[in-house]
């Protein structure tokens, strides 16, 4: 455990971060779902709709460093391959 009061101070720093990053997370994984869950009912409207709601979000966190921004490039380009290929 941290001794130092500058190391208690750092060791509370970074458990806030680790809820607030999680969260973050969690949110994008959970709008991927959604783009996912409407293109695999094959609503392309819906799956459209969700994905321009799931851009910025993602964009966001990859800017946050909380993912890697090729990790956010990856996920938007295969969304919307799949929401293209819906036709």
């Amino acid at each position: 455990m941290a001794n130092t009061p500058s190391a208690r101070k750092r060791a509370r720093q970074a458990e806030k971060r680790r809820i607030r990053n999680r969260m973050h997370r969690s949110r994008v994984r959970t709008l991927i779902k959604h783009v996912v869950k409407a293109i695999e009912s094959g609503d392309r409207g819906a799956a459209v709709e969700a994905y321009r709601r799931a851009v910025p979000i993602i964009d966001a966190t990859a800017n946050k460093g909380i993912i890697h921004k090729n990790k956010a490039a990856r996920h938007k380009s295969r969304l919307n391959a799949r929401i293209k290929a819906l036709g």
